[in-house]
């Protein structure tokens, strides 16, 4: 089993490096879709980063779209 605890990861969004606090699950889903999608781990968060608008945190942006994929 996974650790139920978020953990910081880097990412790099247009030339600047930030972290973003993910559970394991969601991390490893994440980079699966990414991977499926043939793009990388810091396009994707890219994407999403610029879709949020400013409502909410990229983590959160990042879980929902783990959830919006996996229930379409």
């Amino acid at each position: 089993m996974t650790d139920a605890r978020p953990r910081k990861h880097s990412v790099t969004l247009r030339g600047h490096r930030t972290s973003v606090s993910l559970e394991d699950d969601f991390w490893e889903a994440f980079r699966e879709i990414a991977e499926a999608q043939g793009k990388g781990i810091n396009e994707l968060a890219a994407e999403i980063d610029e879709a949020r608008g400013l409502s909410s945190g990229l983590g959160s942006a990042i879980r929902l779209y783990v959830l919006r994929h996996y229930r379409s």
